[in-house]
């Protein structure tokens, strides 16, 4: 009898040291970063999508895994408020913005360590909203918003800072359908790619 409690003891303690090296389940990540600048060509039209600010959020939840590598839930947001459109063709939206949510999975590896690198895959939705004007001045007749699927996929890494609080830093493509650019030759999946970093938050 002794020795069954002094096993359970002993499994019980073994679990709780475990359970308390295991990093935190939740994770909260505010980035700041960069959309690049693109080019779309379709028929005779040919514009330049600028690069714009990108403000984004992330929550991951961790589904399984251990110190060395581990599964997480995640959903992320994007939103972009302006970007410009180049083009000589006068009649084109002139400026976008844009906002996506995407759920998906990330794995982490070596999460113990000071730098964790990850790599994350995920679909969802994308909303653009086209400026009321062309570039040529006048009423635009585009769409004022328009929604489409959206794929993403990208990685980075977290580096430990104080106690829960650490550095991010990443890089994702949202593959999308096209804005509305006024334009009936240029449609089709567009990239989208952002760079940035912040702050991630363990819980």
């Amino acid at each position: 009898m002794q020795r069954k409690h002094i096993l359970l003891f002993a499994t019980s303690f073994f679990g709780i040291a475990v359970g308390q090296e295991l990093p935190a389940r939740h994770e909260v990540g505010l980035t700041l970063g960069g959309l690049f600048s693109s080019e779309r060509t379709g028929g005779a039209t040919h514009l330049d999508l600028g690069s714009g600010i990108a403000f984004q959020a992330n929550y991951g939840y961790r589904l399984l895994g251990s110190r060395s590598v581990a599964l997480f839930g995640e959903v992320h947001l994007l939103a972009s408020p302006l970007r410009n459109v180049t083009s000589t063709d006068s009649t084109l939206t002139r400026d976008v913005a844009s906002l996506f949510i995407t759920p998906g999975i990330r794995v982490k590896f070596f999460q113990s360590s000071r730098i964790a690198p990850y790599a994350a895959i995920g679909g969802g939705w994308a909303d653009y909203e086209q400026s009321t004007l062309t570039l040529g001045g006048a009423a635009n007749s585009a769409p004022r918003t328009v929604n489409h699927g959206a794929f993403d996929y990208g990685g980075g890494f977290d580096v430990k800072l104080w106690r829960f609080v650490g550095l991010r830093t990443e890089i994702r493509d949202f593959y999308t359908g096209s804005p509305a650019y006024n334009s009936g030759q240029i449609h089709g999946g567009q990239h989208n790619v952002v760079a940035g970093g912040g702050l991630v938050f363990r819980l």
